[in-house]
């Protein structure tokens, strides 16, 4: 898809469009309503903007449209709509050691019970064992150092979901 045909959309197609790039209603909406957009910078520079200006609340539901790194089952069933982006995104999770993934959905667990919402983290071109890694040092982190995290490898998500909507790397 370009720009242009982006702009163009229907509200509703574009909504659907922008949703499989982020999960969080305020998010879409907002870059539906903001159009058109001029060229890609143009639109990651708003898009950036819109999420960055977003509430803890909204970020944590923009959370909930992720799959558990690791969790391929969940992937496949609950996340049908973006079950292609995240297998891509969490490739190396698929070829990962028992052992690993056993860790990840451990740790996965744990990081739920302490924050309240799944481990976020830009895994493309990541190994499980790296992610698991992250995982473990990120628990360490406070509440809100966290969430801030969180919502940074969020946007890096997001950023490369809008490159792939707009025809850029696959």
């Amino acid at each position: 898809m370009t720009i242009d045909e982006l702009n163009r959309l229907p509200a509703d197609e574009a909504r659907t469009a922008l949703g499989r790039c982020c999960g969080c209603p305020a998010w879409v909406e907002r870059m539906v309503a903001r159009r058109p957009f001029v060229n890609l910078n143009h639109l990651l520079g708003i898009a950036h903007a819109f999420w960055s200006g977003l509430t803890p609340a909204d970020w944590r539901e923009a959370f909930t449209h992720h799959p558990r790194i690791g969790d391929l089952e969940s992937l496949k069933r609950r996340f049908a709509a973006t079950a292609d982006l995240a297998e891509r995104e969490q490739a190396a999770v698929a070829v990962s050691s028992r052992a690993t993934l056993e860790a990840l959905a451990e740790g996965n667990h744990a990081y739920e019970e302490k924050f309240g919402y799944i481990f976020i983290v830009f895994a493309s071109g990541r190994s499980a064992d790296e992610m698991l890694t992250l995982l473990r040092r990120r628990m360490e982190n406070e509440p809100e150092t966290e969430l801030k995290t969180a919502a940074k490898e969020q946007w890096k998500i997001l950023r490369l979901r809008l490159d792939k909507l707009l025809g850029g790397p696959r």
